[in-house]
């Protein structure tokens, strides 16, 4: 199921295919090399004067890894991101022999959506998730102090809606995309005054 984008005008195809769906095909395997290209693409992302602070805790479906990581998910989540080959769990380091990194929270946001983005490339689709336990992932994967789990992903192959089995699930996967229209999103001279 495609759902791309409606913009005002044509945008990248990588951008306007990307979504977040639940539904996902429970037979589907990732290879090594397409977790390798996300976890490449998410490690060229940029970052704040090359501190590099994004990592990611890595699941193959079938792992003990990927149970881990299913367990510190909210019920919610834990209810369709089952069926998904891969999750991961996005972490900012937050010091290093420096001291503190900066903007560590906005480098791992930065690797996170080259990681989404390379998964469209692939023909996969990702799905971001705050609904999870940081402290549960600490606990699970024995984490420093200065690691922080910010974010989970499900990774896989797209299904019919129809696997998310209860009415409303299957409703919001195939609701339409929506985003605030541009005059209320870029701003000049003043805020509130659009832009274009």
């Amino acid at each position: 199921m495609r759902k791309p984008a409606v913009t005002s005008v044509p945008i990248a195809s990588l951008m306007a295919e990307r979504w977040s769906p639940r539904a996902l095909d429970a037979s589907f395997s990732v290879t090594e090399d397409q977790v390798r290209a996300l976890l490449e693409a998410a490690r060229w992302a940029p970052s704040f004067g090359n501190t590099q602070p994004a990592r990611y805790l890595v699941g193959l479906r079938g792992t003990p890894s990927f149970d881990a990581i299913l367990a510190t998910l909210n019920s919610g989540n834990r209810a369709w991101a089952h069926r998904a080959s891969l999750l991961l769990i996005g972490v900012m380091v937050t010091t290093n022999e420096k001291g503190s990194v900066p903007y560590a929270e906005y480098g791992l946001g930065l690797a996170s959506e080259n990681l989404v983005l390379q998964a469209v490339e692939l023909g996969l689709v990702a799905h971001q998730m705050a609904g999870f336990s940081a402290d549960a992932v600490r606990s699970a994967f024995s984490l420093p102090d200065d690691a922080v789990p910010r974010v989970a992903i499900a990774v896989g192959s797209p299904a019919a809606p129809e696997v998310l089995e209860e009415d409303w699930r299957v409703e919001r996967e195939k609701s339409e995309r929506v985003r605030l229209p541009l005059e209320e999103f870029a701003f000049t001279d003043q805020w509130g005054k659009p832009a274009l």
